[in-house]
């Protein structure tokens, strides 16, 4: 692949992707996956690692068949099995998560370090991509060591969000604070802590983005929300004004008998964002709480079901309580409930 001209304004984010999150070091071979629609991106990524000395391998996922592509491309998943690291860097399409876990399934048989920067733009690597990892990942790591001994949590928001969940202790708590480990791979930017939650019951409203290909068909969904119910975590009704997507969205919670499971209940903890952008991979790590039905990334969580599908719902302005402490109020940290001190928010 032909790397493009480099925009310096995405330098500073490329270079944090690169040398601290992923910690690529001279003379490590790396496989960067790349689309059309992210040339740009991935051509700053590229130069971080001339500037790493790194061994990259460019991969234009284009030059290997049409897209949506059904299939992981047999040269990407070669690279990978030959790469010290990876990144893929791309703007999904419908249908694609098949391939995008077999891309996964590859990093995680081998343990390579691995950024999957999917959905990524110039605008993330402006932003998200240049918030301070070390401080995210001490908050990730109080909040994970709290969430740990939990018995349940309590999400409530104006728009209408309100349910309470409850967990299982066989169940792990993940961190991705960007902080890459052979152990976990991490979406970049980062700012997670996540579990497969026991139950959830209450009413989710989804007045923020969407994942997988509805971020990119519907954008933003604050002016016509999706209202969600659900029961025993499992999804009972839609309800919204858009009836294109709310169809859309119950038929693709359909696809298979765990597509409308609760397997993804997670905290945002990029403490560098300040507002909402209307793209899932940045918006997934603002601060709050937020779900996804489907696949439970069991390989992390250690959740013993499994599902084609994994669609992520956000929620704006969050108030959450861990039992019975309030942990972020409106959408900010309560820092010093988790021993923190508060000017680890400005």
């Amino acid at each position: 692949m032909q790397i493009d001209r480099v925009e310096a304004e995405l330098m500073p984010g490329a270079r944090n992707a690169v040398e601290t999150c992923l910690g690529v070091k001279a003379g490590e071979r790396v496989a960067l996956i790349s689309d059309e629609a992210s040339r740009g991106v991935a051509a700053s990524l590229a130069a971080a690692l001339d500037e790493a000395h790194a061994a990259y391998t460019s991969l234009l996922l284009e030059e290997f068949g049409a897209r949506p592509m059904k299939t992981a491309p047999e040269p990407v998943l070669e690279a990978l099995e030959t790469a010290d690291a990876g990144i893929l860097c791309m703007t999904p399409q419908p249908g694609e998560l098949g391939a995008r876990m077999a891309i996964v399934k590859v990093v995680e048989r081998r343990r390579i370090r691995y950024a999957h920067m999917v959905g990524v733009t110039p605008e993330i690597m402006r932003q998200g991509m240049r918030a301070d990892y070390k401080l995210i990942d001490r908050l990730s790591d109080k909040l994970r060591e709290r969430m740990l001994r939990a018995e349940s949590l309590t999400v409530k928001t104006d728009a209408g969000t309100e349910f309470v969940a409850h967990f299982d202790r066989g169940l792990d708590w993940v961190k991705t604070s960007g902080l890459i480990s052979p152990r976990y791979w991490s979406n970049l930017p980062a700012g997670e802590v996540f579990t497969t939650p026991a139950t959830v019951d209450g009413t989710f409203v989804c007045d923020a983005t969407a994942g997988d290909h509805f971020n990119g068909k519907y954008g933003d969904l604050q002016i016509t929300p999706l209202e969600l119910e659900i029961e025993g975590a499992r999804l009972k009704r839609v309800k919204c004004e858009r009836k294109e997507l709310e169809h859309e969205f119950w038929d693709y919670c359909h696809t298979d008998e765990n597509s409308d499971r609760v397997g993804e209940l997670a905290f945002g903890t990029n403490l560098g964002l300040s507002e909402m952008i209307g793209i899932l991979l940045q918006d997934e790590k603002f601060p709050g709480v937020h779900l996804a039905f489907g696949d439970p990334y069991g390989s992390q969580t250690h959740a013993d079901w499994q599902s084609r599908t994994h669609v992520d719902v956000l929620t704006r302005n969050c108030d959450v309580w861990i039992d019975d402490d309030r942990i972020i109020a409106k959408g900010r940290y309560q820092l010093d409930q988790l021993g923190l001190t508060s000017d680890m928010n400005a």
